[in-house]
C-alpha cells in the first residue's frame, strides 16, 4: 500500500484535523509521514515595497523581521505534525518551503520526497465555499501521485 504520506498543512483547524487522520492512517498501514508547510513568497511590488523599498535600511530590517516571523509560523505549524506523529509512534520528517503556488510546492515536495500519497484537508484557510478548496483542487488536477482529501 502506501509507504510515505505527505501531510501538507496551512495551520487551519481543518488542516490540523487532516493531520490527525493522516497520522492515524500512516500508523494503521505502517507508513511514514512527510510534513510540509508552504509559505507564499512575497512578490515584487508587494505593499511593503511602498512602505520600505528593498535598498533602504528600513527595508532590510523589515525583511529580516518578516523572515523571522515566517520561521516562527512555519515551526508552529510543523510542530503540530511532528507532535501528532510522535504521540502515535509514527516516523516523521517535516520541512517548509517558500513558493509562488502552494499546490505546485505540494506536488513538487511529494515527488522530491518519494511520497506515494498526498493526504490533505479538503479546505484550508480559504474556507468552505465549494466542494473542495482551490489548493486541493489544483493538487488533485496536477498530481500524478494519489491524493486523499479529508473532509
Amino acid at each position: 500500500m502506501y509507504r510515505n504520506i505527505l501531510l501538507p498543512t496551512d495551520g487551519s483547524k481543518l488542516s490540523e484535523e487532516a493531520v490527525k487522520r493522516g497520522v492515524e492512517l500512516a500508523k494503521s498501514i505502517n507508513a511514514k509521514i512527510t510534513g510540509l508547510y508552504v509559505m507564499l513568497k512575497p512578490s515584487a511590488g508587494d505593499i511593503w515595497d511602498v512602505w520600505a523599498p528593498e535598498n533602504t535600511e528600513e527595508g532590510k530590517m523589515f525583511r529580516t523581521k518578516f523572515e523571522a516571523s515566517f520561521e516562527c509560523t512555519a515551526a508552529n505549524y510543523i510542530s503540530v505534525i511532528e507532535n501528532t506523529a510522535k504521540e502515535a509512534g509514527v516516523s516523521c520528517e517535516c520541512f517548509y518551503v517558500k513558493g509562488e503556488s502552494p499546490s505546485d510546492e505540494i506536488i513538487k515536495a511529494a515527488k522530491d520526497k518519494g511520497c506515494d500519497l498526498i493526504f490533505m484537508a479538503s479546505h484550508g484557510r480559504g474556507g468552505i465555499g465549494a466542494f473542495l478548496g482551490s489548493v486541493t483542487t489544483k493538487v488533485l488536477a496536477g498530481s500524478n501521485i494519489s491524493v486523499l482529501a479529508h473532509r
